[in-house]
């Protein structure tokens, strides 16, 4: 078999047997495939696609080209969760603890932030004393224990898709959805998943600028998941404007607390509501979202919803105290408040701007190494929508540094449009696949 006959294939536009997609994978794995050929092989699959049977050959092919995490000694059916990525994206924080409360385990893997994107590592590590890095042991066994574990993801999960996607972002081959697809998917299985809720993001601030977009991704990864025999739903929301009022890890916490209090926005509390009720459902402990809905809402209620919360957070090495007093979470020094420029009504607020203007401060990183403050961010007081009076507050920025303080400035204030007329919004969620 060589690699330049499966290229032509795939160029030609002919499916790859599934012993072809093993053998690309195993010798880009090991370094007897060379970027060149694989970087053909990546731009062939962009302009020819791969069928659902390519694609699931493709995911499990890297899923199996490193560690694979097995969580059959947590009884229970073990529901994953993902997002695409976003700006104040902080589903997890509400959802992990939240689902956890209700009897389903979460065992779960996650990133730290890069651009504009935040990453749940990072926002946990606002607990003082946190522990992300767990031993494979420690990590089953706290889900034993108390039902709920958020770490930092192997190093050796799925390494051909890292060297993939590394690949990818220097080839102009990001955009193929196959690959992004099995990219995505692979992790959720070498992670040990038995159902795998997917929350694909799609507006300014996401990766997937159109709802086709994000849908024809959304798609594409529950067909992988049938395919392997993973149950798997696709949520499709949006992602105009940041998710919640917070954005910045320590800010994002503590509205995390808050929402699984109860008293979070209205848009993370109906996202976190609406990812959690299909996770009930996945994990088999309702039959109907409309009942897992109900059951998450008493667990809010209850306050068991933080507690598990605090449980998580002292079993890794945290302060809990910091769950139920989130005062004591990292502050910054400096604060300014963006004001409206004129009456009227919000019709935007650019995520990405917003996410941008939130790495300024140093909340986000540009690069892997890049340091982050886990107490600067940005607190939005209006969103799209709602009407404004000139001088009325819009957003506030914490900040530790002046400079970068009026660097953020300046791009907060291009974020934010008006209309003289109320304005039609987007709906937060868009459609549910699988």
């Amino acid at each position: 078999m060589r690699m330049v006959d499966i290229i032509a294939k795939k160029r030609d536009g002919y499916e790859l047997t599934t012993e072809e997609i093993q053998f690309l994978v195993k010798g880009y794995t090991d370094g007897s495939i060379p970027d060149y050929q694989m970087s053909a092989w990546a731009m062939a699959v962009l302009f020819r696609g791969m069928s659902s049977r390519e694609t699931a050959d493709l995911t499990m092919a890297m899923a199996g080209s490193g560690e694979q995490l097995d969580l059959s000694s947590i009884p229970g059916i073990k529901v994953d969760k993902h997002s695409t990525g976003g700006v104040g994206d902080k589903t997890t924080l509400v959802v992990a603890p939240l689902v956890a409360a209700s009897g389903i385990p979460v065992a779960k893997m996650s990133g730290r932030g890069l651009g504009h994107s935040g990453g749940t590592i990072d926002k946990l590590e606002s607990f003082a004393g946190f522990q992300a890095e767990r031993t494979r042991e420690q990590f089953l066994q706290q889900v034993r224990d108390i039902g709920v574990s958020v770490i930092g993801q192997s190093g050796n999960l799925t390494p051909a898709d890292k060297k993939l996607y590394a690949l990818r972002d220097v080839t102009a081959t990001v955009e193929a959805v196959p690959l992004i697809a099995s990219s995505i998917m692979s992790k959720k299985i070498a992670a040990g998943a038995d159902a795998i809720l997917l929350d694909v993001k799609v507006g300014k601030g996401a990766f997937m600028k159109t709802q086709e977009q994000a849908e024809a991704l959304a798609r594409t990864m529950v067909e992988i998941g049938g395919q392997v025999g993973r149950k798997t739903v696709a949520v499709i929301s949006d992602m105009n404007q940041p998710l919640g009022r917070a954005i910045g890890n320590a800010l994002e916490v503590k509205e995390a607390i808050e929402t699984l209090s109860g008293n979070g926005p209205e848009d993370l509390t109906e996202l976190a509501l609406t990812i959690g009720a299909h996770m009930l459902v996945l994990g088999g402990l309702v039959s109907e979202v409309s009942e897992g809905r109900t059951k998450l809402e008493e667990i809010m209620r209850s306050g068991k919803a933080v507690e598990k919360l605090a449980q998580m957070v002292k079993a890794q090495g945290g302060d809990e105290r910091d769950v139920y007093e989130p005062s004591r979470l990292p502050k910054a020094k400096l604060a300014w408040e963006l004001t409206a420029q004129q009456s009227g009504y919000l019709c935007g607020i650019d995520a990405e701007m917003v996410g941008h203007a939130s790495v300024v401060l140093g909340a986000g990183r540009l690069t892997k190494e890049m340091p982050i403050d886990l107490a600067v961010g940005i607190i939005l007081h209006k969103k799209s929508g709602e009407p404004v009076r000139e001088g009325e507050p819009l957003a506030t920025i914490y900040a530790n540094d002046e400079r970068l303080l009026e660097q953020a400035k300046r791009e907060l204030k291009e974020a934010f449009s008006y209309s003289e007329t109320a304005v039609a919004l987007c709906p937060l969620i868009y459609n549910i696949i699988g």
